[in-house]
């Protein structure tokens, strides 16, 4: 994949990571243009709708969710899932944010500004997707945003068991081996945990992210 492009800079300020309130909002409003995105990830802050789909909400939790490198737990059992499944990178992007927006689960907020905010990333080169298939149909897959060293993973799905995990542990691989050095998956869940995710503080993880957004590591260049 070619070198991102740096789009136009955010007309928009953000607060300071560190005034969150308890829940981890940091503010609310502002927009999903390329530049105030990648502003926001920079600072340690992701969007996601609030109340309502239209209220755009910009959170820093803490503690926040990593993987740490080298950190993913793969069982004998995913080992064999692995093999069976085919991986490819950035070759069908919209459509894993596409699925992943369709997904019956609560808290859906993947909204179609959002769709189309992250597929304008991905034409710039800082989006990405890990895809698996199975018998060439997309059975699972995992996406996000990836600036320098740190990779914030945004969502994933699958439609056949363990193609979610293979997508994940892929994407942990392709991370590592690029010489990426912080794994964001925003808050972690029992899932999550299971496969290796861990929590640490939010001043820990913007220190860590302060080093990681200025690395000159593509991880995605030439997949």
């Amino acid at each position: 994949m070619p070198e991102p492009q740096e789009p136009p800079s955010s007309t928009w300020a953000f607060p300071d990571a560190d005034s969150a309130d308890r829940w981890g909002v940091v503010a609310a409003g502002a927009d999903l243009e390329p530049g105030t995105l990648l502003a926001a990830y920079r600072a340690g802050m992701f969007p996601m709708p609030g109340r309502t789909p239209s209220e755009l909400v910009w959170w820093s939790p803490d503690p926040r969710g990593v993987f740490e490198p080298g950190g993913f737990h793969a069982s004998r059992s995913l080992d064999r899932a692995r093999r069976r499944f085919e991986v490819r990178v950035d070759t069908c992007f919209r459509q894993v944010v596409l699925t992943c927006a369709d997904l019956p689960r609560p808290g859906a907020w993947i909204t179609s500004e959002i769709v189309e905010a992250y597929c304008t990333l991905h034409q710039l080169g800082w989006a990405h997707s890990v895809e698996v298939f199975d018998d060439d149909r997309l059975v699972g897959g995992v996406y996000g945003v990836g600036i320098g060293g740190f990779f914030a993973g945004e969502s994933m799905f699958h439609t056949v068991t363990d193609a979610s995990k293979v997508a994940l542990w892929a994407l942990t691989d392709l991370l590592a081996d690029g010489g990426a050095t912080l794994f964001d998956v925003q808050w972690t869940t029992d899932h999550l945990r299971s496969l290796g995710a861990v929590d640490i503080p939010r001043r820990r993880y913007l220190d860590h992210l302060a080093v990681a957004v200025t690395a000159p590591v593509t991880p995605f260049q030439g997949v």
